[in-house]
């Protein structure tokens, strides 16, 4: 990684202005899951244990305006007290003469929390007067916010233009495993890709392919390979605009795609539908096409043996529903036992191997969907792009 981190800067007695992804899941003004709160500790730790003072900033959610009291950051900042075991301050805003006070007042070790950066429109927007008014807050910033570093707002690249800018820990490990995924990659390198639609990972496609020894594809992408190769993939999801691209990617990369051979199909897209195991070209009329069957978990065994690298972005069946959970898992369960480096990217593949229960088995499991979407797809991500480089 070519950017510097904040171990590369003289931090003691100043004030670290530091954008964190705290964009959790809320219910009943409770945290459902801390995992990324957590995720942003080592960094936190690190800033305190330099004698620094620490103002954090996040957003959450989407608020229509400032008023919507149930996207306040007051339940993570109760949430990162309790696993700091130190008191957090919660600021009324993110910027305004109150919160400076705020800023200026905080001695070394302590924390203060400013309120959802997205409840002023110019966030967004990234507009650079609130960008300039953040900035006024510290006197280095930090970004330990991969998650949301593919977006050009105000907390997470307008305010760099103001401040020393340098990447946390977090943000930091982040760059190094996915970027061994689109740098030099080692080799044997098998990609996997799943998900629903190949419109919205075409950049993404071509990128892996360019790179990649096999490239395994699930999910419902898989389904429009099928039909691209003239199958009847009959009540299955599938693009009929994206027939063509498939067409001309295998004709280039036949040799490299792993398409499934079986799939559990079933007679509606329900939790409780009645199953079957069929080849995918035997697939009966008014069914569809919901996980990956047993020969194709082979398959995959089989190209997964020996990697070097394996990264995986998007479950291959609707892993939510336990009748078309089995090829996920077996996936995740494969990868656990590999002794390849494992690249997980977030959202659902992140949600996937928790849910198989071998997340800690995984090299790197990325805290970011789309963030690690455009970085495996090649494209410069502006949170990253405006730290400095070492």
């Amino acid at each position: 990684m070519n950017k510097k981190t904040v171990k590369d800067i003289d931090i003691k007695n100043k004030r670290v202005l530091m954008r964190v992804d705290f964009n959790v899941p809320m219910q009943g003004g409770n945290v459902t899951d801390d995992k990324r709160i957590r995720a942003s500790l080592p960094t936190i730790k690190y800033v305190l244990e330099q004698k620094a003072s620490l103002i954090l900033m996040s957003h959450l959610g989407r608020p229509k305006s400032a008023s919507d009291s149930e996207f306040s950051l007051r339940a993570a900042s109760e949430v990162l007290s309790s696993l700091l075991e130190t008191p957090v301050k919660m600021a009324p805003d993110c910027v305004g003469p109150e919160v400076e006070t705020m800023a200026k007042d905080l001695k070394p070790g302590e924390v203060l929390m400013l309120e959802n950066t997205r409840f002023h429109a110019g966030e967004e927007k990234n507009d650079l007067d609130l960008a300039r008014q953040m900035a006024a807050l510290g006197d280095v910033y930090v970004n330990d916010a991969f998650g949301s570093a593919h977006r050009a707002h105000a907390s997470t690249e307008g305010v760099a233009r103001f401040l020393p800018a340098v990447s946390g820990l977090l943000m930091e490990q982040e760059l190094e495993y996915l970027g061994r995924a689109v740098g030099d990659p080692e080799h044997p390198y098998i990609a996997i890709l799943g998900g629903a639609k190949i419109s919205d990972k075409i950049l993404m496609v071509k990128t892996l392919l360019s790179q990649c020894d096999k490239l395994i594809i699930g999910g419902g992408m898989a389904n429009t390979f099928l039909a691209a190769q003239g199958l009847n993939m009959q009540d299955s999801l599938l693009e009929e605009s994206s027939l063509e691209t498939a067409k001309s990617i295998m004709a280039k990369s036949a040799d490299k795609l792993i398409l499934p051979v079986d799939a559990v199909v079933a007679d509606k897209f329900d939790a409780e539908a009645n199953t079957q195991v069929v080849d995918v070209d035997k697939i009966p009329q008014g069914w569809r096409m919901l996980d990956v069957g047993p020969k194709t978990v082979s398959l995959y065994q089989a190209a997964l043996n020996g990697a070097k690298l394996i990264v995986w972005n998007g479950p291959v069946g609707v892993f939510e529903m336990p009748k078309f959970a089995e090829g996920t898992f077996a996936l995740a369960r494969m990868l656990a036992e590999s002794k390849a480096i494992t690249v997980i990217g977030g959202g659902d593949s992140a949600s996937a191997v928790k849910k198989a229960g071998v997340a800690k088995q995984m090299t790197h499991v990325s805290t970011g969907g789309g963030a690690s979407l455009e970085f495996l797809e090649g494209r410069e991500l502006p949170g990253v792009a405006a730290l400095m480089d070492k």
